[in-house]
């Protein structure tokens, strides 16, 4: 018996050489190289974006994914790293991305309308080689369409940009490559500030409508094979607990956090607008005839 196996073994083993070095040896554990995602609580957090491995940020729109997209790059290309983003439905905003520090001389966009095209783009680029950061943006694409992607291929992008120094970034609106990820995020925008905020009295308002200044957004580890004790999901009781491992708070074009009292004092002034309003129309109903 043991005769034969070793035989088989050997069999085996002369097959696939030159193709499969080793294969009944187990490969050793390897600490992949990290970059940082330029937002330091995240950085924090994870410790960066692991090279030679994949991956996934995922969240509802608004959430922030474009946010720490635009900062990874922002940090890659001023490092001096050739970039590609492989953008699913042509929704990249180069002005914007320039503006939060991108080097687009630096970036290659991939303008795509699907997902066949997406992929076909993906795997040239990962074959290709030559990319230090290559980002997939799938988050405006329907759901419905990304949850048909087979599991085999997120395994195929895994082994392909396995051993490589490239950091492979996936943004979609849910986990689809789940294990095959090195990393997964989950975001969520917890709050947001609009310039209605800032003003004492709404008394000159003639319109409800107010900008954005910003928003406080959370990122939480659903998956990470360098990170092994226990983390506390998104889904928790008290979503705003400040001291909830694993788990990051940051700004979107915001100076500081959305605080619970500037919340507060926006609910206020709406609810005083209301009250204004319904007063206002009582008044014209009480001075109409009959």
């Amino acid at each position: 018996m043991r005769s034969s196996t070793t035989s088989l073994r050997v069999h085996v083993e002369s097959a696939l050489a030159g193709r499969v070095a080793s294969p009944f040896r187990l490969r050793e554990a390897r600490v992949p190289a990290v970059v940082p995602t330029g937002i330091p609580a995240l950085d924090q957090l994870v410790g960066g974006l692991p090279r030679g491995s994949l991956t996934e940020i995922y969240g509802p729109p608004c959430s922030g994914k474009t946010s720490i997209l635009q900062s990874a790059l922002a940090s890659r290309t001023v490092s001096a790293e050739v970039c590609a983003l492989v953008d699913a439905q042509d929704a990249f905003d180069p002005s914007g991305s320039q503006a939060a520090g991108v080097l687009l001389q630096r970036l290659l966009w991939v303008r795509c309308h699907g997902l066949e095209q997406a992929f076909r783009s993906l795997d040239l680029l990962l074959h290709g080689g030559g990319f230090g950061f290559i980002a997939l943006d799938l988050g405006d694409m329907p759901v419905r369409l990304v949850r048909k992607v087979p599991l085999h291929v997120w395994f195929r992008l895994r082994r392909t940009v396995e051993d490589t120094s490239t950091v492979l970034l996936i943004l979609s609106q849910e986990s689809n490559a789940k294990s095959c990820a090195s990393l997964v995020l989950r975001v969520e925008k917890e709050a947001s500030r609009w310039s209605l905020q800032k003003r004492k009295s709404v008394a000159a308002f003639h319109t409800p409508g107010c900008l954005l200044d910003g928003s406080a957004c959370s990122a939480e580890i659903v998956r990470s094979l360098e990170r092994h004790k226990k983390v506390r999901f998104i889904d928790r009781t008290n979503p705003r607990e400040k001291d909830c491992e694993g788990t990051a708070r940051f700004e979107v074009n915001s100076d500081q956090y959305v605080t619970e009292e500037a919340l507060d004092e926006a609910a206020r002034l709406s609810l005083e607008e209301k009250r204004r309003e319904a007063m206002q129309e009582q008044e014209e109903r009480m001075k109409r005839p009959g």
